[in-house]
């Protein structure tokens, strides 16, 4: 929906770019908006943005006015009547964080509700896979954990349909993903919301919650013990640096294989305290690269085929705001084929420029 700038409030999340005099947007598409952003954009005299209907946090924004025009008035008839995938999503956090302060506060986990709140949006997601490479746009420092949860959910059952896991693994799959973390909740607040660096007690806190998150689920019957089983083992590490055990490769189960992976891409791709996002494909990267010999190729080879999926004539954003097309590209090397950019007409190898990367498909 379209809404003049002084309507504005924080977690605000941008729907289109926003331009200025210049040929690149002065704020991307897909941006939370901070006070200090809304304060640019008056400053620069911008009337009105295209937003989400829906605030970072989960609840909808309601506006006193919108934009009044004709167009407008059509195109928000058309956004009432369906909810965006990233709207769903949003929603589903801000269901999850109710769950969580219940754990907080005592409760037992009812694994019924968090069903409930997974499954619709992989329902939206099997038609529309590639949300997918929207998730690390839509995540807050404030509310990380619950956006966290519900997108490693999302994210592993993605993997694991590129797998060809069977409907019903599948759905085990993004319980168990979506639950992975839910012993956080017994985590003393105060290491959870700590702001500076952990010491090593409060890093054995955090390194304690995959055993308070089976502790928590290991009596419902909702979860086979497959899913059990992989909540326990999601930061085990096939080297054996893992957490809590320290298994190696022939002890861990293929479903915490895959929750690895897709807990790992998230936090990477997601603004955390201490970095900004980063774009999915230069994350894909350095999982592969860095983080060799921890994770099992075949699921970071169909996470990867999932998200890169290239053609020629596709149009990307790079991470210096530029927009390109792709000329053609190595199977060996997808995340950085020859482009041109629109701009320039010129002709860029970014396996020779190292410094630039994809950081949407557009």
């Amino acid at each position: 929906m379209r809404v003049h700038v002084k309507e504005l409030q924080e977690g605000c999340i941008l729907t289109e770019d926003v331009f200025s005099l210049t040929n690149r947007p002065i704020v991307p598409k897909n941006t939370i908006l901070t006070y200090e952003l809304i304060q640019f954009l008056q400053a620069f005299l911008v009337k009105d943005v295209k937003v989400s209907k829906t605030l970072v946090s989960g609840q909808l924004f309601i506006p006193e006015n919108f934009v009044e025009e004709e167009e407008e008035k059509t195109e928000q008839k058309q956004e009432d009547a369906e909810l965006t995938f990233s709207d769903l999503f949003l929603q589903a956090a801000n269901l999850y964080r109710k769950e969580f302060q219940s754990w907080q506060a005592g409760m037992t986990v009812d694994v019924a509700k968090v069903r409930a709140i997974i499954v619709p949006l992989l329902h939206e997601l099997e038609k529309a896979p590639l949300e997918i490479l929207t998730l690390h746009h839509l995540s807050t420092e404030k509310e990380y954990l619950y956006q966290h949860s519900i997108a490693v959910g999302l994210i592993s059952w993605f993997i694991g349909k590129k797998l060809n896991y069977k409907k019903g693994d599948l759905i085990q799959l993004a319980l168990a993903g979506c639950l992975s973390d839910c012993g956080m909740a017994k985590v003393p607040e105060s290491v959870l919301n700590k702001k500076g660096t952990l010491t090593s007690n409060e890093y054995n806190e955090i390194k304690n919650h995959p055993t308070h998150s089976y502790n928590l689920i290991k009596n419902s019957t909702l979860i086979r013990d497959v899913g059990k089983v992989a909540v326990f083992q999601h930061h085990e590490r096939l080297d054996g640096t893992g957490y809590p055990i320290g298994d190696k490769v022939h002890k861990i189960h293929p479903f915490a294989l895959i929750i690895a992976v897709a807990d790992t891409f998230h936090a990477m791709t997601s603004a955390r305290l201490y970095r900004k996002k980063q774009s999915p494909f230069k994350v894909m990267e350095m999982i592969l690269q860095d983080n060799f010999g921890k994770f099992d190729i075949s699921v970071i080879k169909a996470l990867q085929s999932g998200i890169i999926n290239f053609s020629i004539g596709t149009k990307v954003k790079l991470s210096n705001g530029t927009i390109a097309e792709i000329l053609f590209f190595e199977e060996k090397s997808p995340t950085r084929p020859l482009i041109k950019l629109l701009e320039t007409e010129e002709i860029i190898s970014l396996e020779k420029n190292r410094e630039i990367f994809i950081e949407e498909v557009l």
